[in-house]
C-alpha cells in the first residue's frame, strides 16, 4: 500500500495510470485549453500591432505584409480581431464541456470501481474500518477529484502555455525586457513548490478529518434510538462537536499556508511589471523599442503575470485533489485477502455435503479462532454448534462462506475444496439467516427477493408462507410492497427475522445456515420458526448455531466449542448421558435434566 507521505506529483502519475483509458479525451481536452488560450493572448498582440499602426501608418508592421492603407490595416486587424475572439469563445465551449463531462466520467468510475473492489476484500478490513470512512473516500474524496477536473486542470494547463507564449513573444520583441520581466518567475514557481511540500500533509490530514467526522455522523445517526433511550443526546453533540472542530482545525492550518502564499505572489507580480513598465518606456522613448512593441510587452506583462496570482487557490485545488486521489487508490490497491480464483460452479442439485478437514484459523491481533477442527456433515444432515460466545462456532461459518481463508486445513463441499468452486457458486449453494439481520431499504418483496430478483410473485408468497411471515405481511396495508424502511426499522424484530428466513428460503439453497436465528425472538416467534425449520429442514444441510439448547434437540449431530476447539459431539440424548458441558447447560436452562 502506498505512503501516505506519496508526493502530490506521484500521486498525479498515480491517477494518470489509472486513467489511461480516458487518455484520448484528456488530450483533447488538453488540446483545447491550449488553443484557447493562444486565441486569449492573441489581443493583446493586436492592441500592440494597432498602436503601430496608427503611429506608422504607412511604415507599420501590417504595411510591410501587402497592406499599405491605414485604413485597410485597421479593417484587417478587425477582422482577425472578429475571427480571435470566436476561437477563443468555441474552444473556451470546447474545454469546458471535455473537461467537466471527463470529471464527470472519471468519477463515476473511480467510485464504481472503489465499491466493487471493497466488495471483493475480506471481513477483516470491514471490522477494521469504519463504514464513514470509507463512505468519505467514496463520495467526498471523489467529489473533490472532480472539482479539480472541473476548473483546476484546465487553469494548471492555460498558466503553463501562457509563461511559454508570451515567454516566446517577449524574447522575440526584447530579449533585455523578458529577462527583467521573467525575473519573479522562479521565486512564484518556487513559492509553488514550497507551498505544496507544506500544504500536501496538511490537506492529507483534511482528508482523514473528513473521514472521522463522516463515520461520527454515520454511526449517531444508525445508532440515534441507543442515544436516545440513554439520553445521551448532550454527549454526542459534544463527541460531534470536537470531530467538526478538528476539521476546522485542519483547515485552517492548510488555509493559513495558501493565504501566505498570495501576497508573496503579488509583490513578484509588480516586479515583473515594473520591470516592463520603466525599462520599456526608456527604450521607447530612446527609439530602440517599436511604440507598438512597447504597447504589447505591457499588455502582455499583465497577461503573463496576473494570472499567476490564481496559482495559490489552483495549486490549493490541486493539493486537495491529489490528498483525495492518494486515499482513493490506495483504497483500490489494497490486496484481496481471499481471491476470487475458483473456477467451479456447483451444480444447482448438489447434495450438500460439508467437510472441515483439520481446519485452523486465528484472527489478526487476537487469541481467538477455531484449531484442528475436524467435522463432517451428511448431505441433508443437521449439525447444531453450541458454546459461549467466541468459542469459534461462528467462526466456522465464516469460513465456509469464506469471508477469511483459513490458515491450515480445507472445507470441502461434496468432496470439492472450496477454494476450487467460484465464490458466487459457492454462496449461491448457501443460505445464511443470522441473528443481525439486515433488510435493505425497500419493499417487502424486495428484501425476500434479494436472492432471486427475477422471482415470481407466487415463489415469493410461498417463501414467505413456508417461513410463517405471510400472516403478519397481509395484514399490511400495502402487503408485500409495503416500505420496510432503513435496516427495516419499520419492522419488529420478529418480523424482520421471519423475513430473513423468507429471503434464504426463497433462494432454495441445498446448504443453509443459521446463525442464532431465533435467539433475539419472543416465544410465539420462535415456535413459528421452528414449525418453519421442521419443513425446510428436509432435504438439505443445515448447520444451526444456537444458545437455546431447545430449539437443536432433534439435530442429528451435536458439537460443543470451547475456545475454539471441538470438546463433545453427540446426539442430545448422548451428551445429556455424558454429563459435560452440554449437560451442565442444558440443566441451567431446563431447570433438571
Amino acid at each position: 500500500m502506498p505512503s501516505e507521505n506519496t508526493s502530490s506529483f506521484q500521486a498525479l502519475g498515480r491517477l494518470l495510470r489509472y486513467a489511461k483509458g480516458y487518455r484520448r479525451r484528456i488530450i483533447a481536452a488538453t488540446s483545447c485549453s491550449i488553443i484557447n488560450k493562444l486565441f486569449d493572448i492573441a489581443p493583446e498582440i493586436l492592441i500592440g500591432i494597432a498602436i503601430d499602426v496608427v503611429v506608422n501608418q504607412e511604415s507599420s508592421f501590417v504595411a510591410q505584409l501587402g497592406f499599405e492603407s491605414p485604413k485597410e490595416q485597421i479593417i484587417i486587424l478587425a477582422v482577425l480581431t472578429f475571427f480571435i475572439w470566436a476561437g477563443e469563445s468555441l474552444f473556451q465551449y470546447l474545454y469546458m464541456i471535455l473537461w467537466r463531462n471527463l470529471a464527470q466520467r472519471l468519477q463515476a468510475d473511480l467510485r464504481q470501481d472503489t465499491y466493487e473492489h471493497v466488495q471483493e476484500l475480506d471481513m477483516a478490513f470491514f471490522e477494521a474500518r469504519s463504514s464513514g470512512d470509507l463512505v468519505a473516500i467514496m463520495n467526498d474524496d471523489v467529489n473533490q477529484l472532480e472539482r479539480f477536473l472541473d476548473g483546476g486542470a484546465n487553469d494548471l494547463i492555460q498558466v503553463f502555455v501562457t509563461v511559454v507564449a508570451v515567454g516566446g513573444v517577449f524574447f522575440i520583441l526584447s530579449p533585455m525586457i523578458a529577462l527583467f520581466a521573467f525575473t519573479p518567475i522562479p521565486l512564484i514557481i518556487w513559492g509553488a513548490f514550497f507551498f505544496q511540500s507544506k500544504a500536501g500533509p496538511l490537506y492529507n490530514d483534511v482528508r482523514e478529518k473528513v473521514g472521522a467526522l463522516s463515520s461520527r455522523l454515520s454511526n449517531n445517526i444508525g445508532g440515534m434510538a441507543t442515544i436516545k433511550s440513554f439520553t445521551a443526546e448532550t454527549r454526542e453533540a459534544e463527541r460531534l462537536r470536537v470531530a467538526s472542530e478538528d476539521y476546522v482545525e485542519a483547515n485552517r492550518k492548510a488555509i493559513a499556508i495558501s493565504s501566505a502564499f498570495i501576497p508573496v505572489i503579488r509583490m513578484a507580480v509588480l516586479l515583473g511589471f515594473l520591470a516592463t513598465f520603466v525599462i520599456g518606456g526608456y527604450m521607447a522613448l530612446e527609439g530602440t523599442l517599436n511604440i507598438g512593441a512597447y504597447g504589447v510587452l505591457v499588455f502582455l506583462t499583465q497577461r503573463l503575470l496576473w494570472p499567476l496570482t490564481g496559482l495559490a487557490q489552483t495549486v490549493d485545488l490541486f493539493e486537495r485533489a491529489m490528498a483525495s486521489t492518494r486515499r482513493i487508490l490506495d483504497l483500490l490497491g489494497l490486496r484481496i485477502a481471499v481471491p476470487n480464483d475458483g473456477k467451479i460452479d456447483l451444480p444447482l442439485s448438489t447434495p450438500g455435503r460439508v467437510t472441515f478437514n483439520g481446519l485452523q484459523f486465528t484472527y489478526p491481533n487476537s487469541p481467538d479462532g477455531v484449531h484442528n477442527i475436524d467435522l463432517d456433515v451428511p448431505a441433508g444432515g443437521t449439525l447444531a454448534l453450541v458454546g459461549a460466545t467466541g468459542s469459534g462456532k461462528s467462526t466456522l461459518m465464516k469460513l465456509l462462506l469464506r469471508y477469511y481463508g483459513p490458515e491450515r486445513g480445507s472445507i470441502l463441499i461434496d468432496d470439492l475444496s472450496i477454494d476450487a468452486i467460484s465464490m458466487q457458486s459457492l454462496r449461491s449453494a448457501i443460505g445464511l439467516v443470522s441473528q443481525d439481520v439486515f433488510l435493505f431499504e425497500g419493499t417487502i418483496r424486495e428484501n425476500i427477493a434479494y436472492g432471486r430478483p427475477d422471482a415470481s410473485d407466487e415463489d415469493i408468497i410461498e417463501a414467505a408462507r413456508v417461513a410463517e411471515a405471510w400472516e403478519f405481511i397481509e395484514r399490511l396495508p400495502a402487503g408485500i410492497e409495503t416500505l420496510v424502511g432503513e435496516r427495516g426499522v419499520r419492522l419488529s424484530g420478529g418480523q424482520r427475522q421471519r423475513l430473513s428466513l423468507a429471503r434464504a428460503l426463497l433462494k432454495n439453497p441445498p446448504i443453509l445456515i443459521l446463525d442464532e436465528a431465533t435467539s433475539a425472538v419472543d416465544n410465539e416467534t420462535e415456535a413459528a420458526i421452528q414449525r418453519s425449520l421442521k419443513k425446510i429442514g428436509h432435504g438439505r444441510t443445515v448447520i444451526m448455531i444456537a444458545h437455546r439448547l431447545s430449539t437443536i434437540v432433534h439435530a442429528d449431530q451435536i458439537v460443543v466449542m470451547e475456545h475454539g476447539h471441538i470438546v463433545e459431539r453427540g446426539t442430545h440424548q448422548a451428551l445429556i448421558e455424558l454429563d459435560g458441558l452440554y449437560a451442565a447447560q442444558w440443566r441451567v436452562q431446563t431447570g433438571g435434566v
